[in-house]
């Protein structure tokens, strides 16, 4: 029989270790949000020209701009798809490629894997952006073209102001408690599941209904549900087809500016990121991976 309640002692112990983890996680990828933060801002200006030349050079670039940790990549790639310089394809394909703050965890859980799979979406953002592209040709599906984003200059050159918007205003106020939240309560409902709820035999017996929650999972606008299905792979509880799907479809918060000018596009990409993940999550499941 499953035991429902803890020794006071020990399950203070426990919560004690997944808090230090939490902690531990947080504290890596805040360094790393902030890194990749003050990048954003010396290349800013810099984008338009870098993808305003051929379609796969666009690809490339959208998809590179993709697979950099956190949402300011994504969000380079939305504001340059409502002024026109990108295609359909283009923004799909980033979005494979994206996998917002759940990137900065895989990092700190798993480096080598994380950087092999980050090498995976962008090959697999640019050959689904140009699928994309053809599909859209062919069959001439009708998409938003040019939605009037506003692009708002900010004085970076202020050390004082680049801590107090970029640092304190938008990494530590809206992203780094969200991510020890998640990651806290991740840990804490897989320890729990493993020990009393047989999550390990769960998660080895229900492969194909995981992948299908990732894909489902994936198509909220935000890095959270993807939490589980990193620490679940970093447990050794789902293969790495499953995060993969769940890596392909889900792109943080990625589409939510999008979402406030045509929710039609919005719509468009994540159904075919939700074919394109489950596609391609099942093949590599289907190869024993």
């Amino acid at each position: 029989m499953i035991p429902l309640r803890l020794d006071s002692s020990v399950a203070h112990l426990v919560n004690i270790a997944v808090l230090v983890e939490a902690l531990k996680i947080t504290g890596i990828v805040l360094v790393m949000m902030i890194l990749v933060d003050f990048v954003d801002v010396r290349t800013r200006g810099k984008l338009q020209q870098w993808v305003s030349g051929h379609k796969i050079q666009q690809y490339f670039t959208t998809s590179i701009l993709g697979i950099t940790p956190g949402c300011t990549g994504s969000f380079m790639n939305v504001s340059l798809y409502m002024h026109g310089f990108l295609t359909l394809g283009a923004i799909t394909g980033s979005m494979i490629a994206t996998s917002g703050d759940a990137a900065f965890v895989m990092l700190a859980k798993f480096p080598k894997v994380a950087i092999l799979l980050n090498l995976l979406l962008l090959l697999l953002g640019v050959v689904f952006a140009y699928i994309t592209d053809f599909l859209v040709r062919k069959f001439k599906i009708k998409h938003c073209k040019e939605c009037g984003l506003q692009v708002y200059h900010r004085d970076e050159n202020s050390a004082g102001h680049y801590f107090k918007e970029h640092i304190w205003g938008h990494l530590i106020k809206k992203h780094i408690w969200r991510v020890f939240l998640w990651t806290f309560a991740a840990l804490l409902i897989i320890h729990v599941g493993m020990e009393y709820f047989n999550l390990e035999a769960f998660a080895k017996g229900h492969a194909v209904l995981l992948l299908l929650s990732a894909v489902f999972l994936g198509l909220i606008p935000d890095a959270a549900p993807q939490y589980f299905f990193v620490f679940l792979y970093s447990s050794g509880l789902i293969p790495f087809s499953i995060l993969l799907t769940s890596s392909m479809v889900q792109d943080g918060h990625g589409l939510l500016p999008l979402l406030s000018y045509s929710v039609k596009d919005s719509v468009t990409i994540k159904i075919f990121n939700a074919i394109y993940g489950l596609a391609v999550g099942l093949l590599v499941m289907a190869m024993g991976f």
